[in-house]
Formats: C-alpha cells, sequence, structure tokens
C-alpha cells in the first residue's frame, strides 16, 4: 500500500488542487481497499486539516511531499486515526446507557456521555479551527452506537449544539453541561439528574 501511495504523489510542482486532488484519491483508495473507517485518516488538528485530531498530517499544502515520505505520513496518520476509533469505541461501550434503563437513567447515562466525549473531542484537538465539526460527528456516531438512526442522532445533535461551539474556543465546563443536558432532555424529555 505504501508503494501505491507514493507512485500516486504529485511532482514537486503540484498547485494547491493537485495536492488536495491526491488526498481525495489517497482517501478513496484506503476506503475501498479497507473500509470507510479510513475517510478521516487526514482530519488533522488545526486549520489545515479541518478540526481533527490527526497530528503526523498537517495538510495537503505542508504534508505532501517527497514520495516515499509522503506516503509514510499517510500511513502513520492513517494508524493515528485507527487508534483514535478505538478509543472512541471502548470510551462510546463504557458511556452507553443499560440496556432497558427507565427515562431518568437513560438522561443521567446520555448528559454525562456528551460531556465526557465533547470534553475529550475539546481536548484532542485543542478547540482549534473546526473541532466542533469533529465533536458533532463523535456524539452522533455516539448515538448511533446506542441504536438511533443516523438521521435522528444528527438531528437531536444539531439541536443540542446549536451553533454555541466556536473555533480557537474552548467551552466552558458550564456550556458543556449544558449541551450535554440539553441532549439528554431532548431524548428522553427528563432531567439527568439522580436524587440518590
Amino acid at each position: 500500500m505504501t508503494a501505491v501511495i507514493a507512485s500516486m504523489v504529485p511532482g514537486d510542482d503540484a498547485g494547491w488542487a493537485e495536492r488536495h486532488r491526491f488526498t481525495n484519491e489517497v482517501t478513496v483508495l484506503l476506503a475501498a481497499r479497507y473500509g470507510r473507517w479510513t475517510c478521516g485518516w487526514h482530519w488533522a488538528v488545526g486549520e489545515g486539516g479541518g478540526g481533527g485530531v490527526v497530528t503526523q498530517w498537517c495538510c495537503a499544502s505542508h504534508s505532501v511531499d517527497e514520495p516515499v515520505a509522503t506516503a509514510a505520513l499517510v500511513v502513520a496518520s492513517l494508524l493515528e486515526w485507527r487508534d483514535w476509533l478505538e478509543e472512541l469505541a471502548d470510551r462510546f461501550e463504557q458511556l452507553a446507557p443499560p440496556h432497558g434503563a427507565h427515562a431518568e437513567d437513560r438522561s443521567w447515562h446520555l448528559e454525562r456521555a456528551a460531556t465526557r466525549l465533547v470534553t475529550v473531542v475539546m481536548d484532542r484537538t485543542g478547540a482549534q479551527c473546526g473541532w466542533y465539526g469533529l465533536c458533532h460527528t463523535v456524539l452522533t456516531w455516539f448515538l448511533s452506537s446506542t441504536g438511533m438512526g443516523a438521521q435522528d442522532a444528527k438531528a437531536a445533535v444539531d439541536t443540542a449544539i446549536g451553533g454555541r461551539f466556536e473555533s480557537w474556543i474552548a467551552p466552558s465546563r458550564t456550556l458543556i453541561d449544558t449541551v450535554g443536558e440539553d441532549l439528554a432532555v431532548e431524548l428522553t424529555g427528563v432531567q439527568p439528574y439522580r436524587e440518590h
């Protein structure tokens, strides 16, 4: 795979469009070979990467260089992305409401999961440019992992976040808690508090 990717790297004189096309073509190649999970391999931290968690890759303008080195960066980025997805899968399993939980318990678990997931995304992205997009995606994936349909999960997250997060601004603890509570109440109709 490394040799194939190296053969795809555009020449030194390639402009932005060719380098961007390379990134897209590599994404198609990886997805065809390994599956859709690979599609975030280049979602890097910061402005050039669109607010992701990958640190090995910066952006097409800075990361596409000599073919062998570029291919090695792609592979390292893919592995880093895979580690992130496996970490999320573990978190999703730990944070999911128990099967058959009543509304109050379900609400508490959803609020807790949302606040923890927002916090981990904020920490991993440094709340840099576009971080809230990955946050939205992670919360949607979490809800989908609990059995909610993808469109319903996306709509619930849209409502809970509601444009409250911004690039380069780490949200306050209060705002993170509010988003978690709003998501829980939206999905269960019950405040996520336990009287124990």
